[in-house]
């Protein structure tokens, strides 16, 4: 709408209603101008379908919104309006604007004439409407002649968009056997066209393929089974075509179609069948317990979990021989052997296996049965069997002593065939190395070859082979275990090595050591060992020997002092016997050493093999510790030769950082803050004695006594000052000298004073001869800090002090 008092536009809207039919309308808006002023005013000019002119004041009519047709297919640009102003005389003095959506792209104006066109073809789906300005502007100013005006071209909507599914092709289930009108799923359909103006988008499903078995309902597009009960195991799969049309279905409306693949999902409806009712196997008598004699396989129409079956054996002849079990990646029955299998005793097995759902549904129990059954022959064959030992294992004992060539026991194998063919025995030498033992190849006698001692091999495990006469292949083994029986044939010992000493201050039937003994026999009733003294040591011993009748026996002493100078060491023979049959004794000789001892009896001193035996330690050890002593000192010497070496050549001056400066004080005055006349350092650098004296600084130096060069550092002063001059060069020569100073450049402070100071020397030394003519009472005048000085000096009652 435009608003002003000078513009008067036109605007004519052409629009095609294809729903109604309508012509060209006619629209007349005008305004009021202002008070004074020219009238100004917009006229749409047109009739109504009555030919009444359309005439309006004051409000005029609302103009912002105009409907242009989309896919236009005109050679010319669509015409949309016309612009137009009561103040254009056609001098072309007025130029009409358009600005907004697609100004000067998809929509122009003829800026003489007013005239607005649509350039290209409009799509209603990509943009519904464009909002636009326009105003008239004086051709030479460019002043405005009106406010500007917004309006909106709305594209008209034809039908030009068929239905499109959201998917294509659709997948989904639906279980088998469902009753009529369950619902498989939904499919939906979208319509680009505008939904609210006509039928152009309202569309409604039909199904194509798939009859009689689904159907869709016409609005929603729900589809459903049409029949009841359908079996997958007669069809699985199906196809159904949905067509969706737009336009309600009329004629003239646009459609299509999509795919809808539906799987008929299996429920366990069908039971397990065997295809047989009879089956026979064979399997040979040498078959091992737990192995496979028959697998059976039973047939199920259902698929996955529905497919498990159970089977189980209800009947038998030959009761707990055979177990049956599922394997589950197969659904097999395999049936396995519980005992071993013996032609000659029985030659065949029959068997009634059942087969049944593991997860029946009980929806379908009525309908049929669940199981199935069928009959198992199993068949034994016979088979040239090696000997059978009448044992699992043999256990055979046998004395130490035993003569060679003394059977100790006896095998038996024969042949389980009818045929009864000869057995024939050997030993397996992998289990006699030593060839002890020996078997009768005829009658399985086990005899010896060699002797036995129990004390070295109480057990002996060997295998026994039994081999047919007629086929030496066929053969089998028995563990036979020789248990070796214990004779008493070794002497008792001391238990361990003893040895002791006797105090030199030593009681009558003092006791000085316990022994005990030991036997390699091993008799029924324990050992019973019994201690004497040697007949022969009896006259004149010197020790006795008790029996504690526990299996020990003490050492006592038979006189009360002993010397060690006189004799340092006794042997004790002491016997021992044991109590089996026949009796075994062994002498042992028991070495004790004099020593001297306090009086509570603690060994203080013995001779040097004494001292060295009663340390615990061997000869081979004392060696080995001497070794070791050796080698760690020799260790130590290399490791102090390899330090000496490396100090050698080790540098003087590792890093920058490796500085060193030695300061030196001669504790010599300096001349005071205000001698100014001090020596200048540059008479203490000399090249030509620098490059003469130049040593390598990253070693030591070879010569005894190397020229030491020393660095002073003192304020730069005149260079007419002759005595620090002297001074300096004396004490310079002198470090240079010094036969004791490092190796390495030092700083040396000299701290001379100087002459001709101003202040003078502040020594009290000198003050003494002038100290009479000295007038202190300047001191007073300088104030408190100095008031106990001028007490001190100034004064008459200073100088009486002074005087007396």
């Amino acid at each position: 709408m435009l608003r002003g008092r000078t513009v008067l536009l036109l605007l004519v809207l052409w629009a095609y209603l294809c729903s109604h039919g309508d012509g060209l309308r006619a629209l007349r808006r005008t305004t009021g101008g202002r008070r004074g002023g020219a009238g100004v005013g917009l006229t749409l000019m047109g009739q109504d379908t009555n030919g009444v002119p359309l005439r309006r004041s004051k409000r005029g009519w609302m103009w912002n919104q105009f409907f242009l047709l989309e896919e236009y297919t005109g050679l010319d640009h669509q015409y949309v309006g016309k612009l137009h102003s009561d103040g254009d005389r056609g001098d072309g003095s007025i130029r009409y604007v358009l600005t907004g959506d697609g100004a000067g792209s998809l929509f122009i104006i003829d800026e003489n004439s007013g005239d607005i066109h649509a350039t290209k073809r409009l799509d209603r789906e990509e943009k519904a409407y464009y909002t636009l300005r326009a105003k008239a502007v004086n051709r030479i100013t460019n002043t405005s002649l009106e406010g500007e005006s917004e309006f909106i071209i709305k594209i008209h909507d034809i039908n030009d968009n068929e239905p499109k599914f959201t998917k294509d092709p659709y997948f989904t289930e639906v279980p088998e056997m469902s009753p009529l009108g369950t619902v498989v799923m939904q499919v939906t359909a979208t319509d680009a066209d505008d939904a609210t103006y006509g039928n152009s988008a309202r569309v409604v499903y039909s199904i194509l393929q798939g009859q009689p078995y689904f159907s869709v309902e016409l609005n929603t597009g729900v589809i459903k089974t049409a029949l009841p009960n359908m079996d997958r195991e007669t069809k699985e799969n199906y196809v159904v075509v949905i067509l969706a049309k737009d336009m309600a279905g009329q004629m003239g409306g646009l459609s299509g179609t999509t795919t809808v693949s539906i799987t008929l999902s299996d429920v366990n409806d069908n039971p397990p069948r065997f295809p047989k009712s009879l089956y026979e196997f064979k399997a040979p008598e040498s078959t091992e317990p737990g192995s496979t004699v028959a697998v059976l396989r039973a047939t199920d129409a259902d698929i996955g979990r529905n497919a498990e079956m159970n089977y189980r054996i209800t009947s038998s002849d030959g009761p707990a021989m055979f177990d049956i079990s599922t394997n589950r990646s197969t659904q097999d029955g395999v049936i396995t052997l519980r005992k071993s299998l013996d032609f000659e005793r029985k030659r065949s097995y029959t068997l009634r296996i059942q087969v049944e759902n593991s997860n029946p549904d009980p929806r379908f129990l009525r309908y049929a049965a669940t199981t199935d059954g069928a009959t198992v022959k199993l068949i034994v064959e016979d088979v040239d069997e090696p000997p059978v030992f009448d044992r699992v294992s043999y256990i055979m004992e046998v004395k130490e002593d035993v003569a060679v060539g003394t059977i100790i026991g006896s095998v038996s194998a024969t042949d389980p065939d009818s045929s009864r063919s000869p057995v024939r025995y050997s030993i397996d030498r992998r289990t006699d190395m030593d060839r002890v033992f020996n078997v009768h190849p005829g009658n399985g006698s086990v005899f010896m070859l060699r002797t036995l001692d129990r004390e070295d091999n109480a057990w002996h495990n060997i295998s026994v082979i039994a081999t047919e006469f007629n086929n030496p292949r066929l053969m089998s083994r028995v563990p036979v275990y020789v248990r070796v029986l214990d004779v008493n044939d070794n002497a008792p010992t001391f238990a361990t090595y003893y040895e002791t000493f006797v105090c030199e201050n030593a009681k009558a039937n003092q006791r000085i050591q316990t022994v005990s003994a030991t036997d390699a026999d091993k008799p029924i009733g324990g050992h019973r060992f019994f201690f004497s003294l040697a007949h022969e040591a009896s006259v004149k011993a010197n020790f006795t020997v008790r029996d504690n009748k526990d299996n020990t026996a003490g050492i006592l002493t038979r006189r009360n002092s002993y010397s060690r100078l006189q004799r340092s060491t006794y042997l004790v023979p002491v016997v021992i016997s044991d109590g089996d049959f026949p009796m075994q004794s062994s002498t042992n000789t028991l070495t004790v050493r004099v020593c001297t001892c306090d009086r509570e009896g603690n060994m203080q001193l013995c001779n040097q093999e004494a001292l060295v035996l009663t340390t615990g330690l061997s000869t081979g050890a004392l060696m080995a510790i001497i070794v070791c002593v050796l080698i760690l000192l020799m260790i130590v010497v290399l490791f102090a030769a390899l330090r000496r070496q490396q100090r050698k050549k080790e540098p003087l001056i590792i890093s920058k950082e490796d500085v060193r400066d030695n300061v030196v004080s001669y504790n010599d005055e300096g001349g005071g803050e205000e001698d100014t006349q001090a020596f200048d350092i540059g008479t203490l650098r000399n090249p030509e004695a620098t490059e003469e004296s130049k040593q390598r600084r990253d070693i030591k130096p070879e010569t005894l006594h190397p020229p030491v060069r020393r660095t002073v550092i003192l304020p730069p002063a005149h260079r007419d000052n002759a005595d620090v001059r002297n001074f300096i060069n004396q004490r310079l020569q002198d470090n240079d000298q010094d036969p004791t100073a490092p190796p390495y450049d030092s700083l040396a402070t000299y701290a001379y004073e100087g002459s001709g100071s101003v202040a003078e020397s502040l020594s009290s030394l000198g003050s003494m001869t002038t100290e009479v003519d000295q007038d202190y009472n300047y001191l007073s005048e300088w104030g408190p800090r100095f008031k106990k000085l001028a007490d001190m000096y100034g004064g008459e009652d200073s100088d009486g002090c002074r005087d007396s």
